[in-house]
C-alpha cells in the first residue's frame, strides 16, 4: 500500500484493533472526508471541507460522509455538513439514508437535525423498512415519539408485512409497543406468514408486552396461519404467559390447523393443570 493520508491512516487503525475503520479504509472510494465524520473529528472534518473536500462524494456503496456522522451520532459533524450543503437524498445500495442510519442506532438528536434540513420522513429501505421500523426494532422510544410527531406512518409494514408494533413486540420493548397502541398502531396487523404482534410476544414469553397489548384487545383466537397465542405460549413453555392468556380470555379447547388442543403440546405439568382450570371454569 502506497504511503498516502488513507494508508498512513489504515496502519493506525490497524495498529490500534480498530476492526470497523480499518475495514471503512480499506473500501474502495472511500475519502478522508468520511473517514474524519465517522470519527467525529470535527476539526479534521472543518479543514477538509475548506480544503475543497467533496461533501456529498460517494463510495461505491452509496453511502457519504453525511451518512457516517448520522449512522455513529455526531451532531456536530452533521450540522456542519450541511452548512456547507450537504444533501440528504443519497441512498446506499440497499437504500439506507442518513435519516434510516441515524434512527437505526437511536441518535435523537441527529434524527431532528436531518428532519430540520429536508430529509424524508417517509425514506424506506429497499426491503420496506422505514426509520420508524427500525427505531422500534431497536426500542428507542424518544426517536420514536420525534418521528411519529413528524409524521411517520405507525402501520407503514416492510414488504414482507411485519409493521413497527409486530418488530416492537418481537424483540420486548413493551414502552415502544405501549406509545405505539395509543398512537394508532393495529393491534392485529399480520405479517404475510400469519403471524402478530400477540403471537410472537407469547411465543417469546415478553409478558410486559403480552399486558401492553392485552389492553387493546387483541385477537385471542385463531389467526390465519392456523394457531394461536395460548398455542404458541403453551409450546414455549411460559408458565405467566399461559396464565395471562388465560385470564384475558384465551380458550384452551382452541384447535389449531394440525387439530391440536393446547394441552397436546405440551408435557409440563404446571401448564397442564392451569389449562384444565380454565376448561373446568368453561364448562361450569
Amino acid at each position: 500500500m502506497k504511503e498516502t493520508p488513507l494508508a498512513n491512516a489504515a496502519f493506525w487503525a490497524a495498529r490500534r484493533g480498530n476492526l470497523t475503520l480499518l475495514r471503512l479504509l480499506l473500501n474502495h472510494g472511500t475519502t478522508l472526508l468520511m473517514v474524519a465524520s465517522y470519527a467525529g473529528h470535527i476539526d479534521c472534518v472543518k479543514e477538509l471541507v475548506l480544503q475543497g473536500a467533496d461533501i456529498n462524494l460517494q463510495r461505491e456503496s452509496g453511502t457519504t460522509a453525511l451518512f457516517f456522522a448520522a449512522q455513529q451520532g455526531h451532531n456536530n459533524v452533521v450540522r456542519f455538513l450541511f452548512e456547507f450543503g450537504a444533501s440528504t437524498e443519497f441512498r446506499t445500495k440497499d437504500g439506507g439514508t442518513a435519516l434510516l442510519a441515524a434512527s437505526q442506532y437511536g441518535h435523537m438528536q441527529v434524527v431532528e437535525t436531518l428532519l430540520k434540513h429536508g430529509a424524508n420522513i417517509h425514506d424506506q429501505l429497499y426491503d420496506g423498512a422505514t426509520a420508524l421500523f427500525l427505531a422500534a426494532q431497536g426500542g428507542y422510544l424518544d426517536v420514536i415519539r420525534l418521528l411519529l410527531s413528524s409524521g411517520a406512518k405507525v402501520n407503514q409494514p416492510r414488504q414482507d408485512g411485519t409493521a413497527p408494533l409486530w418488530i416492537a413486540s418481537q424483540m420486548g420493548h413493551s414502552e415502544v409497543v405501549r406509545v405505539m397502541l395509543l398512537r394508532g398502531a393495529e393491534r392485529d396487523a399480520a405479517r404475510h406468514d400469519g403471524t402478530t404482534a400477540l403471537l410472537k410476544a407469547a411465543n417469546k414469553g415478553y409478558n410486559d408486552v403480552i399486558k401492553e397489548l392485552l389492553k387493546f384487545s387483541p385477537t385471542l383466537g385463531i389467526l390465519k396461519n392456523g394457531t394461536s397465542a395460548l398455542h404458541a405460549a403453551v409450546l414455549s413453555g411460559n408458565i405467566k404467559t399461559v396464565a395471562l392468556l388465560l385470564e384475558a380470555g384465551a380458550d384452551p379447547a382452541l384447535r389449531n390447523k394440525a387439530n391440536e388442543l393446547p394441552a397436546e403440546l405440551t408435557k409440563n405439568e404446571h401448564i397442564l393443570r392451569l389449562l384444565r382450570s380454565k376448561e373446568g371454569h368453561r364448562k361450569s
